[in-house]
């Protein structure tokens, strides 16, 4: 039963213009009486104020041509009657000096107080943003009678305005509606989300109940994932509120908490925003004893933190680097040890902290990680910025160049491209370059030297140029058939091509070979050596003098 509006009609059975005339009877009434009380004068002289400032907001309400046809309207009318009718049963008691006790007065005045406070922001609020414009059906009818798009968009308004009026319970019962609705139509309800709602949301991922805080970040994830409220969601203050789910949240709270930061961790500003409010202490836990999705979650946003260069000495002090090194030998899921080796990759590019990640067994891991199925450019990449501080005798203990052929045989272009970047790091001894000449990598690098990609080109060429000092590697180079030619074709002289210095070299070492000469004259060589020859590109001029030499001496010969 609702609550009798006086004349034994209840509430709920009437009409929003029969509750608006009987609130608007309720205000002078509640103000006789609250100016009549000699006490509590403080308190009074607060709740009067209040009292008055009703009038002019049911004077607002009365002059919309919707207000009666809306729900919400109607429902706060129900709800201003009964604040109305609780400051005149105060009042009355105070004028009969019935108080039980002073401080208990003292309460229910502040607490009438706030109740005439949330009055006033509720329909202050219907009467701003334009809600009083939709004509609504009951609550009840959402997600059952969306028969029209139109209809669809009112009950969408209604619910968003739900979101920020009335007490905790019924904006739980909001957030239920709309994860119902979300779940059924999902981009209709993106299509109407403005920056209020978002700030409405945000806030109730702070509520006292945990039951409201984890359906709130529920739809926090989703418009996170959807990629279209990034921006507001940031600006509105939401890393603080997902940051302490993820330190103390339920299991799905937390799960929802750090698949949002993944998302919003993405763009560098953000990335150093969860750093700046304490948020990498709860990423790792999570890595160390979340759920498979949640480790997942986590591991990727501590990626996307480490991608930003001045934050990966904090991401260390911290302990992060144990942590990713345990990820890529026990991650639940293969996701979670692919973004610990990117992760590591990341870390890697500082110097500072190589020889933690030697230390912690980082290179033992990353090797262990290329015999799995998972994608190998990452950890590849790690290990290059790794081997350059480990001796030769700890890298063939690992069995280090047979997996490293085997990327360069079956890995991706990414892959292999840090491959022969790694050969780079480890020929830095006469010994090393052969071993890795006796592995089986030149075959490989050679057909590198097809690829599309220029920064891959460069790489394998620039390997090839350091390991063909060696003779054991130059006589290997020199009986694949697709060298020659794949090196003239890298004397390109255009900008785009930056492994021209390094195809130099290559031929320069290979010259001493007329049969080698012979397919570089043939190939062209001689005209791009003209043009690199007056670029001043290192060798060009040189190795131009010894193919001309051998061409005019073969001319001689024909003759």
């Amino acid at each position: 039963m609702g609550e009798d509006t006086g004349n034994g009609i209840s509430a709920d059975a009437r009409s929003a213009e029969e509750l608006l005339s009987y609130a608007k009877k309720l205000v002078p009434m509640a103000l006789v009486k609250a100016r009549e009380v000699k006490g509590f004068l403080g308190r009074l002289k607060m709740i009067i104020s209040k009292l008055e400032q009703i009038t002019s907001f049911l004077s607002d309400l009365s002059s919309h041509p919707l207000f009666s046809r809306n729900a919400l309207c109607k429902e706060q009318l129900q709800v201003l009657s009964k604040t109305l009718k609780e400051a005149i049963e105060l009042a009355d008691l105070c004028l009969k000096e019935k108080v039980e006790g002073k401080l208990k007065m003292q309460s229910d005045l502040d607490a009438l107080s706030g109740k005439l406070d949330l009055n006033l922001r509720d329909i202050g609020f219907l009467i701003k943003t334009g809600v009083l414009g939709e004509v609504t059906l009951p609550l009840s009818s959402v997600g059952s009678s969306l028969e029209s798009e139109t209809t669809a968009r009112c009950h969408l308004k209604e619910l968003f305005a739900r979101l920020q009026i009335g007490h905790l319970e019924a904006k739980h019962k909001a957030v239920d509606n709309l994860v119902e609705v979300m779940k059924e139509d999902e981009k209709s309800v993106l299509s109407l989300m403005g920056r209020s709602n978002v700030t409405a949301l945000i806030q109730l991922l702070t509520a006292n109940s945990p039951g409201i805080r984890e359906k709130t970040a529920s739809v926090i994830c989703s418009l996170a994932e959807s990629g279209s409220c990034e921006c507001w969601l940031v600006s509105e203050g939401v890393l603080p509120p997902l940051i302490r789910l993820v330190e103390s949240g339920s299991t799905v709270g937390r799960e929802k908490a750090t698949i949002s930061l993944q998302r919003l961790s993405m763009t560098e500003e953000t990335a150093r925003a969860i750093v700046g409010h304490g948020g990498v202490p709860p990423l790792i836990e999570i890595c160390q004893v979340g759920d498979s999705v949640s480790q997942a979650a986590a591991a990727c946003t501590l990626k996307n933190i480490s991608s930003v260069p001045d934050i990966r000495q904090i991401l260390a002090e911290e302990g992060i680097i144990k942590v990713m090194i345990n990820l890529l030998d026990c991650g639940i899921l293969l996701g979670s040890k692919e973004y610990a080796a990117e992760c590591l990759q990341n870390l890697t590019a500082s110097n500072k902290n190589l020889r933690s990640v030697i230390s912690e067994g980082g290179i033992r891991s990353l090797l262990v990680y290329l015999d799995g199925p998972l994608p190998q450019e990452s950890p590849v990449a790690a290990l290059r910025n790794l081997v350059g501080s480990v001796s030769t005798e700890v890298l063939m203990s690992l069995n280090f160049l047979p997996r490293l052929v085997h990327v360069l045989k079956s890995g991706s272009l990414g892959a292999q491209q840090a491959a022969a970047s790694a050969i780079c790091q480890v020929c830095s001894s006469s010994e090393m370059k052969k071993l890795v000449g006796e592995a089986g990598c030149i075959t490989f690098l050679i057909r590198i030297l097809e690829a599309k990609s220029n920064s891959a080109r460069e790489v394998a060429a620039q390997s090839l140029s350091s390991l063909v000092t060696i003779s054991h590697n130059c006589r290997e180079v020199k009986k694949d058939d697709k060298s020659v030619p794949n090196l003239v074709q890298l004397l390109d002289p255009s900008p785009q091509n930056t492994a021209k210095k390094y195809a130099v070299s290559c031929l320069s070492s290979l010259s001493s070979s007329k049969k080698c000469k012979k397919l570089m004259i043939s190939y062209g060589a001689i005209g791009y050596l003209k043009k690199l020859s007056e670029m001043e590109i290192t060798g060009a001029k040189k190795l131009l003098e010894r193919l001309e030499k051998g061409k005019l001496k073969n001319l001689f010969i024909r003759k």
